[in-house]
């Protein structure tokens, strides 16, 4: 801890030490020791400790500033002191802690904001009020008002304004009345007090325009006789009402009506700034001040405090300097601040070096001082200084306050220590101060952490008897005990009158059965659903919606069943929301019976589904497999109307229609989508794209791939493997090369890609392209796939290139490329069309030593070999053959049978076959 320069310290009053200035070269600190041998370096005595220390030298700007007029106005009082309280941003700051008394002489400033003056005042004459200044007033039902037929131009300015004075005192429209009166008889000119008097009229009744309007007239009447006065009226008013912009508004205007403010002003206006925590305004106040030469001690202080309160430390301090640098004479309040300014930022060893610098000035020690000092220590977590300060402050003549046991606890719980936080709090009741509730926050949190529940039980009871709101503090019980890991002792604390209310209270009710859902105890949050007696069902049935999603969201699904299933009974009328989200809890978990169960018990309701629930339903027979009904949901909803579709529900219906190749419904929601305001983004282009490429012509489709590149959108892999094919099927090869080239600049070639144009070469016959594109795809690191074989395998049959096949095939065996379905397909076509029927058999022997076994292609193309051939009968077999194993027939199959017996001139066989299948609808 930092050391101290201390000396024993002279208190005797004769010596003029209060007159401590900031000068250029600071006295030095006394030689160092430790700030906890303040007791034994200063003997204090009694007759030392004097009762008021407001020790203030103000610094007058000029005498005639600051002399009081004959009525007496707030604002030319120059002790700004007698105009604010300091509150230093700190909870340790009580002003009312302060060990001095301010003798402010009580001035009537009239009635308070709100209360009219239109009384009937008993209204009675003073002794020393002259006969003459009588004959100017009637009383009328104990009324005072002027007797207009009385006066007259003969009277003097002097007059006017006795009267208007002692009109203002009892009645503000009289005031009014009378001042209209000065106006019209040329009453006004130069009277700068009848214009302060009718200001603090417009003051009381906050008649801001009419203010600005007496302002205006007053500066153009007056000219250079204006002075702050005028404005000092209206800005007190403000300053004791807390009118932040209107009090800087009059200032601007002062500085607009070049007139000078004085030493009162800027009290005034910085205390309205602290108070408002308007730092801007104050930065240009303090600036204009010192601009003008005007010592303000309370200035400063509010400057520092403001800074202080919002973390400007590094501005506050330069305040500091600025005080040193104007020579101020610190009063109690400035020691303070920056007692304050440092301790908050945690600079101790300077709070230190304040508080010794501010006994040596002759200040008696203070309880507000040692209590911030005290609060510095627990912010810095240096409890062993703060424990040593509060044992030396009775050695000082001093008592505790109430801050100084609540300062202890704060830094003993942010130190972590509960036994010495515990023994403070007990203190801090034993001797019947007020109990607060940052004090009981911090011990509910320890207790929380050192599982003292009975001792959490006597703190909520206790933050009860002070007033604190049930749902503050269950929120913060909750906190403590869910930081720790222990929010399941929460229950053993919630007893008697807490409890109760939870029950009866439905927002306590819903923070705590929360909270128990949140950390999966699910059991006593339907322990304190089935015991609430509160009814609010449309508040009920949102809070068990929100416990389900909660449930859902982080992933406890079971128990979000379990919530749901013993919700009270809906009367058959089901909630929408829980009916939608069970619905998809019941298929996350695979349960699609349940789910559907919940969707058929909405339709049978009269409750209409909304978008949402229809995406819902929807998802949920997707992830059943069941497309079908998914389909039959989305009729559904396009028979409904009102029912416009979101960007995820059309992604859903174009999956569904794509994958189902319902390619009609599919261009008929393309052009839908197309007319709807939804914004067409990077993901959206690639999705159309993706799903509508078979059911969109190639022009649109090839149109909306342009958009996207014009829009600078970048379309993904899968995009330009369709654009691939879609320009390969339309023999565009130039585009297909051009965009085959931007997806390999961009990254976002796969083996698909090369897959998709080798097959386009393939299939166009256009071999030597499709040889170079096998090759690029080597040395581009992809291995030949077997897509790709497979290509070059129907390619080089169908072009009669035999030796080429034989090659591709003797290569696939080499790289134990295993075939497939396709590959096998394609040798019994390419066989089939040579006639090779030996080699045709071949290949199906090795289909069924694989396990492959043929499938509807290759029976349709064993079909069309056996035509070939003009093995007719065992072409009919296979028919038979393919129903015995499980593969119904299609078109393509009796239109190779058909062709297969027309070809071995078997016409009537032919002709059978072919009414057969028109009768079928094939």
């Amino acid at each position: 801890m930092a050391s101290l320069k201390l000396l024993s310290i002279s208190l005797d009053t004769t010596t003029d030490s209060r007159k401590h200035y900031f000068t250029a070269n600071p006295p030095k600190f006394l030689d160092h020791c430790s700030i906890f041998s303040l007791t034994s370096c200063l003997h204090f005595t009694r007759s030392c400790i004097v009762a008021s220390v407001n020790r203030v030298h103000h610094i007058n700007d000029s005498p005639s500033e600051t002399q009081l007029s004959t009525i007496n106005e707030p604002n030319q009082i120059d002790d700004e002191n007698n105009f604010t309280k300091r509150n230093l941003g700190n909870e340790v700051f009580d002003q009312r802690k302060l060990n001095f008394s301010r003798k402010v002489k009580k001035i009537n400033y009239g009635e308070k904001k709100g209360i009219t003056r239109e009384l009937g005042l008993n209204f009675c004459f003073r002794r020393n009020y002259s006969e003459e200044e009588r004959e100017y007033f009637s009383v009328s039902d104990g009324e005072l008002d002027v007797d207009y037929s009385v006066v007259g131009d003969h009277l003097s300015f002097d007059q006017c304004n006795a009267i208007l004075k002692r009109l203002e005192k009892c009645s503000d429209s009289k005031t009014l009345r009378f001042f209209e009166w000065m106006r019209c008889n040329g009453k006004l000119e130069k009277n700068l007090t009848a214009y302060n008097l009718v200001l603090r009229v417009f003051g009381r009744r906050e008649d801001w325009e009419a203010a600005e309007k007496i302002i205006r007239e007053a500066s153009s009447n007056l000219g250079s006789e204006l002075n702050f006065q005028v404005f000092n009226t209206l800005i007190y008013v403000c300053s004791k009402r807390g009118h932040v912009k209107l009090g800087a508004k009059w200032f601007h205007m002062m500085l607009e009506c070049s007139v000078r403010p004085n030493v009162a002003t800027f009290g005034m206006l910085m205390g309205l700034y602290q108070k408002g925590w308007n730092v801007e305004e104050a930065e240009f106040t303090f600036t204009q001040m010192r601009k003008i030469g005007i010592v303000c001690q309370s200035a400063y202080s509010s400057m520092i405090t403001i800074y202080t309160r919002l973390n400007l430390y590094e501005k506050a301090e330069e305040v500091i300097c600025l005080m040193r640098k104007d020579e101020v004479v610190l009063n109690l309040e400035n020691w303070l601040v920056m007692l304050n300014a440092y301790s908050q930022q945690g600079k101790l060893e300077e709070a230190e070096l304040v508080l010794v610098s501010m006994l040596e000035a002759g200040f008696p020690p203070n309880i507000v001082a040692f209590n911030t000092l005290i609060t510095g220590y627990g912010k810095a977590s240096n409890m062993d200084a703060a424990q040593h300060l509060f044992l030396s402050i009775r050695s000082l003549g001093l008592e505790p306050d109430e801050t100084t046991y609540r300062s202890m606890i704060e830094g003993w719980g942010r130190a972590g220590n509960f036994r010495e936080a515990e023994w403070y709090y007990k203190e801090l009741r034993r001797m019947g101060y007020e109990l607060n509730s940052s004090n009981l926050y911090t011990l509910i949190n320890l207790q929380a952490k050192h599982e003292d529940e009975e001792g959490a039980v006597k703190v909520l009871d206790d933050m009860l008897k002070m007033g604190c709101q049930y749902s503050s503090i269950l929120g913060t019980l909750l906190q403590a005990h869910e930081r720790v890991g222990r929010i399941d002792k929460v229950p053993l604390i919630l007893k008697g009158s807490f409890y109760k209310h939870v029950l009866v209270n439905p927002t306590s009710c819903s923070i705590l059965v929360m909270a128990y859902v949140k950390h999966r105890l699910v059991d006593d949050a339907i322990k304190v659903l089935r015991e609430k007696e509160w009814n609010d069902p449309f508040f009920e049935d949102n809070l068990y919606h929100l416990l389900i999603c909660s449930c859902k969201e982080s992933g406890d699904l079971e128990n979000a069943v379990k919530i749901y299933s013993q919700m009270p009974d809906s009367d058959g009328k089901p909630n929408l929301h829980i009916m939608c989200t069970m619905i998809d809890t019941y298929s996350v978990m695979g349960l699609f019976v349940e789910a559907e169960n919940l969707y058929l018990k909405l339709n049978s309701s009269e409750i209409g589904l909304d978008m949402i629930a229809f995406s819902v339903v929807v998802r949920m027979y997707v992830r059943a497999g069941s497309l079908k009904d998914a389909c039959s949901v989305l009729e559904t909803m396009e028979k409904q109307e009102g029912i416009v579709p979101d960007i995820y529900l059309y992604r859903d219906m174009l999956r569904i229609y794509q994958q189902c190749g319902l390619l009609d419904k599919l261009k008929t929601l393309y052009y839908k989508i197309s007319k709807s305001s939804i914004t067409w983004d990077q993901d959206w282009y690639n999705c159309v794209i993706k799903y509508c490429a078979r059911a969109l012509p190639i022009d649109e489709l090839c149109r909306i791939f342009d958009e996207m590149l014009q829009r600078g959108l970048s379309p993904d892999t899968i995009t330009f493997n369709i654009m691939l094919d879609v320009y390969g099927k339309a023999k565009r090869f130039g585009k297909v090369r051009k965009l085959f080239r931007m997806a390999k600049r961009r990254g976002l070639v796969d083996v698909i890609s090369y897959n998709t144009i080798i097959s386009v070469y393939g299939k166009n016959k256009d071999l030597k392209n499709m040889v170079s594109s096998v090759r690029e795809m080597q040395f581009d690191g992809f291995s030949v796939s077997l897509e790709a074989y497979n290509c070059m395998l129907d390619a080089y049959g169908k072009d009669g290139q035999m030796d080429n096949f034989r090659s591709i095939l003797q290569r696939m065996k080499e790289l134990s490329c295993v075939s497939d379905h396709y590959t096998h397909n394609i040798k019994i076509n390419i066989y089939g069309e040579q006639g090779w029927i030996n080699e045709v058999a071949g290949v199906l022997t090795e289909l069924k030593q694989c396990g492959l076994g043929p499938d509807l292609c290759s029976y349709n193309t064993l079909i069309k070999a056996y035509g070939i051939a003009g093995m007719v009968e065992d072409a009919v077999s296979l028919v038979k053959e393919m129903r015995e194993n499980g593969i119904e027939p299609d078109k393509i199959t009796y239109t190779n049978l058909i062709t297969a017996l027309k070809k071995n001139d078997e016409f009537l066989e032919a002709i059978k076959w072919s009414l057969w299948t028109k009768q079928m609808g094939i």
